[in-house]
């Protein structure tokens, strides 16, 4: 797994010095490459198919914009929120979310790879039907993440809280818990091969996993 740093603050972009600053929302099906989108409200934007390069978000307000089919390589998102946005089927290359707010967003069918997410919160964020390799979540919160059908290759979860979170269907490989702080999953069908956990965590689950297997625990 890349162990690349977070890029907590826009100078330690390696491409900063040629980002152009701009409030206003990008444009449908084009290409943004070094664009510095600050604050832009982008809550009633149509840009699907749109290509973004060396690009940084900061305060930028998705809202329910359209993003499906969108390609975003090498971007950077700060104290941003995604609430109710729909980034179906996009891709996401080397990508790094700061402090960001997801809530209610489409994400499913897309693509992360060597993306991290670094003190953001995700509220019920559907990832049904993606590929995720190299994914880290940093001291985040994740609640009813739908993993169901995705593919998680390397994804880590250190200092991170999951409740209530899904992977039904899932192809799992080395899809690392052991660092999380917490632990609520929600067992569908299917099995759960490719999950590393340790043996607290195995104890802390007992009860879920004897649920799903239809199982009494009596005294």
């Amino acid at each position: 797994m890349t162990d690349r740093a977070t890029a907590r603050a826009l100078t330690d972009l390696p491409y900063h010095r040629y980002l152009a600053d701009s409030e206003a929302p990008p444009e449908e099906s084009a290409d943004h490459e070094c664009v510095h989108f600050v604050g832009t409200d982008l809550s009633d934007a149509e840009v699907q198919g749109s290509r973004f390069r060396e690009c940084a978000f900061s305060d930028a307000t998705f809202g329910t914009a359209r993003l499906s089919r969108t390609n975003f390589t090498d971007v950077w998102l700060s104290s941003c929120g995604l609430i109710r946005t729909d980034v179906t089927a996009s891709g996401w290359l080397d990508a790094e979310f700061v402090t960001t707010v997801l809530a209610g967003t489409a994400a499913y069918d897309s693509t992360m790879r060597r993306v991290i997410f670094h003190g953001c919160k995700l509220d019920a964020v559907n990832l049904r039907g993606s590929r995720l390799t190299d994914v880290t979540f940093v001291d985040c919160a994740l609640r009813e993440i739908d993993f169901g059908g995705a593919t998680l290759t390397r994804v880590r979860f250190p200092g991170s809280s999951l409740r209530d979170v899904r992977f039904d269907g899932a192809v799992m490989d080395r899809v690392d818990l052991r660092e999380a702080t917490e632990l609520r999953l929600q067992l569908g069908a299917g099995p759960l091969s490719g999950l590393v956990i340790d043996t607290g965590q195995l104890l802390g689950l007992a009860p879920t996993f004897a649920s799903a297997l239809g199982v009494t625990v009596a005294d």
